[in-house]
């Protein structure tokens, strides 16, 4: 991210904020020409800065009051094993995240539950068929402070003296 412009980096700030913003407010915060910045945007893509789009949901609004953290050990760590795990983590739709960790465990998920049954059945599907999850520990979350994606542009690191 070192190589992009100040444009560009101002490019990213405003759509991680708003990816639908209108190019002539792009335009204006920039100083360049809409052309210019759609442009630029198509060159973000194509270089695959920009990976995608999407749209923020509501949880609780479409149903999921309950967020879990979901620490998963695994019985043997051959790469055809992992890989297993990874796809049935990324095929199931309420797993939100999924990292592949150090530690203790060697997955971490947050996935969604419309209730406590229901997270049952997730787990069941996830854990309990499969001979080579060795154990899973589950934290339900109690509130969310800070959540999001988004990528610190340029110097916004948001450190002290940054």
């Amino acid at each position: 991210m070192n190589d992009l412009s100040k444009s560009d980096q101002t490019i990213l700030r405003l759509l991680q904020e708003n990816a639908r913003e209108k190019l002539e407010t792009i335009a204006a915060e920039t100083g360049q020409s809409v052309a210019t910045v759609q442009r630029r945007i198509k060159h973000l893509k194509a270089a695959g800065v920009i990976t995608g789009e999407t749209a923020l949901i509501s949880r609780e609004k479409a149903g999921y009051a309950m967020t879990f953290l979901v620490l998963v050990e695994l019985e043997r760590e051959r790469l055809d094993q992992l890989d297993a795990f990874r796809r049935k983590a990324k095929a199931e739709p309420q797993v939100q995240q999924c990292y592949y960790i150090t530690g203790e465990a060697d997955f971490a998920l947050i996935a969604l539950g419309r209730s406590m049954e229901d997270f049952e059945l997730l787990t069941h599907r996830l854990f309990f068929g499969d001979s080579n999850v060795k154990r899973f520990r589950t934290s339900v979350v109690m509130g969310l402070t800070k959540v999001g994606l988004t990528v610190p542009i340029g110097g916004d690191t948001g450190a002290p003296g940054a």
